[in-house]
């Protein structure tokens, strides 16, 4: 069994936890609120750069402009970070009907 650790005093010692920064909000945050990663934001939202910080951002739904990253680690570069495409949606190139089929434009299409 565990022995307790004691102070001077002879009062137990408990383990110290080191408390939440004041800043930090209790409830999950809406669309535009600061965060630092996803899982800070509500459900349908994701933590995603917008300038030199970041806020709560939709996810993308079906048909909505999406952003896809040719090489790993360019998603940092950019200063206006989209949110993923949704569940059962993939960031695919959009295809015009038509002859000149020259849209690079992605969009968030069903699998």
């Amino acid at each position: 069994h565990g022995a307790t650790e004691l102070d001077e005093v002879g009062a137990e010692v408990l383990p110290r936890r080191t408390p939440a920064p004041a800043w930090l909000p209790t409830t999950k945050g809406e669309e535009g609120d600061f965060c630092l990663r996803s899982s800070d934001c509500a459900a349908g939202l994701c933590c995603a750069r917008h300038f030199w910080s970041k806020i709560c951002k939709p996810v993308l739904r079906e048909g909505q402009v999406c952003t896809r990253h040719r090489r790993k680690g360019t998603h940092g570069l950019e200063i206006f970070q989209r949110c993923q495409c949704a569940e059962g949606l993939s960031c695919r190139l959009q295809r015009e009907h038509g002859p000149s089929d020259t849209s690079r434009l992605h969009t968030c299409q069903r699998h």
